[in-house]
């Protein structure tokens, strides 16, 4: 969210979780997303890959705000494939959001003394 570009940086993208999940397995943001849900689809992160790229901001920055979100959706799936951009899920996920909700953490490196 506090990335220096206006779109942010998405550090990881998961549509297609089946309604009925209400957790993801510890390694669900694994490159391989062997640990998802069946059905569910992670599409590559800003830095390229699949899978989730944690928190980085640069050191000694403020601190960055990560936003989570999960958005339930009035379709059950969303045609997407793992190389499709986190930026065409959220276009393609705008139109079919029913609810929405978000948690934001701050991250930041220290400078070291």
């Amino acid at each position: 969210m506090d990335a220096p570009t206006p779109a942010g940086y998405w550090h990881w993208t998961v549509v297609n979780v089946p309604v009925s999940t209400v957790t993801l397995a510890q390694g669900a943001g694994s490159p391989g997303g062997g640990y998802l849900p069946p059905g569910a689809v992670q599409t590559r992160h800003d830095g390229g890959g699949p899978g989730y790229l944690g928190a980085a901001p640069p050191r000694g920055d403020r601190p960055h705000r990560y936003v989570f979100a999960v958005h339930a959706l009035d379709v059950e799936t969303l045609d997407v494939t793992p190389s499709t951009t986190a930026t065409a899920v959220a276009m393609n996920a705008v139109f079919h959001t029913i609810g929405r909700a978000t948690i934001t953490p701050t991250y930041q490196v220290l400078v070291d003394a």
